[in-house]
């Protein structure tokens, strides 16, 4: 029996009976798909199966709706089983494609290019704001300097009537409540991210190293971002970080972005990208980017997850390599891109970006 189309597959769900390894050249919750808008038909066929990122999970059931219904003699299974073991995966031949919540480094990179005839593809795909959420009684509007949000996650701002968050807001009456700072108790990219702003945007206040891992002891910890979201709402003077699109009634910090303060709109988010520079030595077909977290430019939200899709630019069977580009071609167009910001609440790219990004997909072939 042939796996059920347009299938987001469960951790260790062997989809069909079998899972499909991809020959290359050389070698935090999901939502329903509703609204996803359809590809164009591509005339291609096949399966192919990807891994990584949870972030991605909900999008990705709206990209593979899309196009499994306007090309259904095609199968696309993903499994969202975290950004590391899609990376792994897909550098050791498991997968046609990952989704990643960082690029490619190092040894893992090194491994790819092996695996498919020495560079390859990275694009981004899911841009996300990560929302500062908040729940205090009596204020409804919260604006907050990154060295503030600093000291409080840091756990050396403790009440809310601190001088350092009033003198953000000025003429708000903050009460004398004490903060409650929520983190994720599990390795997150969400994490990641959030801290690598902390420790760009505020390197003297935050003293510690970027990581997936939560690295301040004390504090309330909670698991995924419903953890979080859950934990924030139950309280009051409570603070966490968290996808903005799971934010619900929680109150969303206005980060200082140079004089002003953003709020985390997928609009804000998606400019980011602009702002920023792409990883050197990644190789011509990657766009791999440095984060610019510090930018003063007006109407940018710092306070990013940027998810990547991870594909061979070369295939050994044909019809595989025809599966990829066209599933790719979709994921980064602007009806791929709406139906992902339908369904995920992402900030859909920059037409200037997917120009860009598009000549490196539509090169994806069969070697040989």
């Amino acid at each position: 029996m042939r796996p059920k189309r347009g299938r987001i597959a469960a951790v260790g769900l062997v989809a069909g009976g079998a899972i499909v390894l991809a020959g290359c050249g050389a070698a935090n919750e999901g939502s329903s798909a509703g609204g996803a808008s359809s590809a164009p038909s591509s005339n291609v066929s096949g399966t192919i199966s990807g891994a990584g990122a949870s972030s991605q999970q909900a999008a990705m059931q709206a990209w593979i709706a899309g196009f499994t219904g306007a090309n259904p003699d095609a199968t696309v299974n993903y499994d969202p089983v975290g950004s590391g073991g899609g990376r792994t995966q897909f550098v050791e031949g498991g997968t046609a494609f990952a989704g990643s919540d960082a690029y490619l480094k190092d040894q893992q990179l090194e491994q790819a290019r092996t695996r498919c005839g020495g560079a390859v593809v990275e694009v981004p795909n899911y841009v996300s704001p990560i929302a500062v959420v908040y729940k205090l009684d009596g204020v409804s509007n919260l604006n907050l300097a990154p060295a503030t949000i600093a000291g409080i996650f840091d756990r050396k701002i403790t009440t809310w009537n601190a001088p350092e968050i009033a003198a953000d807001n000025p003429g708000v009456t903050l009460p004398a409540t004490p903060i409650t700072p929520v983190n994720r108790s599990d390795e997150s990219g969400t994490t990641e991210n959030f801290t690598e702003y902390l420790h760009a945007a505020a390197p003297q206040a935050w003293p510690h190293e970027p990581d997936g891992n939560w690295p301040v002891q004390g504090g309330e910890a909670a698991q995924g971002t419903s953890g979080v979201i859950g934990a924030v709402s139950g309280g009051n003077g409570t603070i966490g970080y968290a996808d903005a699109s799971q934010a619900g009634q929680l109150g969303k910090v206005n980060v200082k972005v140079g004089d002003d303060y953003v709020g985390p709109t997928p609009e804000a988010a998606a400019k980011i990208l602009e702002e920023s520079q792409r990883v050197e030595g990644q190789g011509d077909s990657s766009f791999a980017f440095e984060l610019n977290r510090t930018t003063t430019e007006a109407g940018t939200y710092p306070i990013v997850l940027v998810s990547y899709l991870i594909a061979c630019p070369q295939y050994s069977d044909a019809a595989q390599a025809n599966l990829v580009k066209s599933f790719l071609t979709y994921v980064v167009s602007a009806d791929g891109q709406q139906a992902a910001a339908q369904a995920a609440g992402s900030a859909p790219l920059s037409d200037t970006l997917r120009q860009q990004i598009t000549p490196v997909i539509d090169g994806i072939r069969a070697s040989g």
